[in-house]
């Protein structure tokens, strides 16, 4: 007797409806366009970045604050000026894009990762496992999510890791509540009822048949979501509770240039928010599409 039958091409039609959605509109094709680009910059920013920022030994105090298009006395030219120490704007947004990309990917992958186990547990167990899961989501969700990252990293000290964990912390409720309402609706389905009537185990069916077909709705909102752990991690950075001075972001080098906007020295602070603010728009522009596209609600 054979096993009843999965709708297979679901991760297809999930690529060809977001490809779809990509090219049907130009704002959308221009907010990809930029976010790929600011990606890509960040993935290769050691290779043409012109400095390394942080590599003490290749800065000089001699050309701290220098304005945009000014040049060093090796003839070397800062494009968007230096900042107190000396750093090349141009290589520290670099880095810092390099930085607050990987804390908001890496955060958002482990906040999805625990959201949808304790979704996918709570729609296909349900009983007692589902009251409690979702209890603790509603207490989560209950809270500032700013004020569960300070307390968090007032507890554990600064570091990229302990922004990683606060933001997964902070995040994984909203998952594991649209993980379990998009569960819930693909158990009402045929191959669902035929998978259990097959006598198959519950974790078989929780993971070849269940978690494929219910996992969709919860990718299209990781954009968004990424989005957010940025925005995040730069307000955590920028109130001096989140990353080193070792590892800054963009948040952080807006904290850097912030006491200097007064002084007419605007573009230490101007730039990297300018970078910050590309992200975030590109980044929420493109995840509000898909999400309108897919018409999902989010779970907040």
């Amino acid at each position: 007797m054979s096993n009843p039958r999965i709708p297979s091409s679901a991760n297809t039609q999930l690529r060809r409806k977001v490809l779809r959605s990509i090219r049907s509109k130009p704002t959308m094709r221009g907010a990809a366009i930029l976010l790929g680009c600011l990606v890509l910059l960040a993935v290769i920013a050691p290779l043409i970045a012109p400095q390394n920022p942080y590599d003490l030994a290749s800065l000089s105090v001699m050309d701290n604050r220098l304005p945009p298009g000014a040049a060093s006395m090796t003839g070397m030219v800062y494009w968007l000026g230096t900042d107190a120490q000396g750093r090349d704007m141009v290589s520290a947004i670099l880095y810092g894009l390099r930085t607050s990309l990987l804390v908001g990917l890496l955060s958002t992958s482990g906040a999805m990762i625990i959201g949808i186990t304790a979704g996918l547990f709570a729609a296909q167990i349900g009983g007692a496992v589902d009251a409690i899961i979702m209890r603790i989501v509603d207490f989560m969700l209950g809270f500032p999510s700013i004020l569960v990252a300070l307390v968090l990293l007032a507890s554990v000290g600064r570091g990229i890791d302990k922004v990683i964990l606060a933001i997964i912390v902070v995040q994984w409720a909203q998952y594991a509540r649209l993980m379990r309402a998009s569960a819930l609706v693909e158990r009402r389905k045929e191959y669902i009822e035929a998978a259990v009537n097959f006598g198959l185990p519950t974790r078989h069916i929780m993971l070849a048949h269940l978690l494929p077909n219910s996992v969709g709705a919860v990718l299209v909102i990781s954009t968004i979501s990424i989005a957010s752990a940025i925005t995040l991690e730069a307000t955590l950075s920028f109130l001096g509770v989140g990353v080193p001075v070792t590892q800054p972001s963009l948040g952080l080098l807006i904290a850097n240039g912030f006491e200097y906007l007064l002084s007419g020295e605007y573009w230490i602070a101007v730039f990297p928010g300018v970078a910050l603010v590309l992200l975030i728009i590109s980044l929420n522009f493109v995840g509000d599409r898909l999400r309108r596209s897919f018409n999902v609600r989010a779970a907040t």
